[in-house]
């Protein structure tokens, strides 16, 4: 994976506004529900969580380490968590002897890389035998289109492509769940034409200073529409059929 290729959000990463809303954002916790809930009944030891950037899944502590190829996104991330471990790394190419983490978690992640087999054979190799790796992956490859590109996805993935490349990595899937539906594709598109226009006012905003109260009245109304929102894209994910799915999570055990 190429800095390059890192998503549009990255330049981002120094702005504070940018930080405390993107970990309130509807998606983002949907994601992070469900990943919860798949790790709800698994013990807990050393766990790794990559493609982390600044708004990570897994809560930290002593044995979690968080993993990207941002320095600056990591860095941001230490920051703000403090605890846990911090390495920059190519999700491709694990710095991490084998056999090591209980868990893994990758979420929006794979999308991401040029050789997303290399990616799955890594994290099979890192992860013990019997561990729990859980993935969310963006779902169905007619869905693929302006949002995509604007984050750098090299590609979606249909449900049984995803599944026999974790199989062929040595990774059994047990169990998919359904994270996000159709609405969410509509809403992504929508926000990534308002997030451009956000781009341009953005560069030629910056030499105003907002208020903290300013900031502060934003940031709670954006906290709790997107709590509301979330609510409604959750009940579209559950009423939709899996074939409609935008984001699926699969669970899978290494053999």
């Amino acid at each position: 994976m190429k800095l390059s290729r890192d998503n549009r959000f990255h330049d981002f990463f120094v702005d504070n506004k940018y930080n405390i809303l993107k970990n309130y954002l509807y998606n983002y916790l949907l994601r992070k529900y469900n990943v919860d809930k798949a790790l709800r009944n698994e013990k807990r030891s050393m766990i790794l969580e990559v493609g982390s950037g600044i708004s990570p899944i897994v809560m930290p502590d002593s044995d979690t380490v968080y993993s990207d190829l941002s320095f600056l996104a990591l860095q941001t991330l230490k920051r703000n968590l403090g605890k846990g471990m911090y390495v920059v790394a190519d999700g491709m190419m694990l710095p991490f002897r084998s056999d090591i983490f209980t868990q893994i978690i990758a979420s929006e992640v794979l999308e991401h890389l040029e050789d997303d087999r290399k990616a799955l054979e890594e994290i099979a190799r890192v992860i013990i035998p019997s561990g729990v790796f859980v993935i969310t992956f963006p779902h169905r490859q007619f869905y693929f289109t302006y949002d995509d590109r604007f984050v750098k996805h090299f590609r979606r993935y249909e449900l049984t492509e995803m599944e026999n490349s974790l199989r062929k990595a040595g990774l059994q899937p047990v169990l998919v769940r359904k994270v996000l539906g159709p609405l969410e594709k509509v809403t992504m598109c929508t926000a990534i034409f308002i997030f451009s226009m956000v781009q341009i006012f953005h560069k030629n905003d910056e030499g105003n200073v907002h208020s903290s109260k300013q900031l502060g009245v934003f940031t709670f109304i954006f906290k709790w529409l997107n709590r509301l929102y979330a609510s409604f894209a959750w009940l579209d994910a559950s009423v939709m059929p899996r074939a409609l799915s935008s984001v699926l999570l699969i669970k899978a055990v290494k053999k």
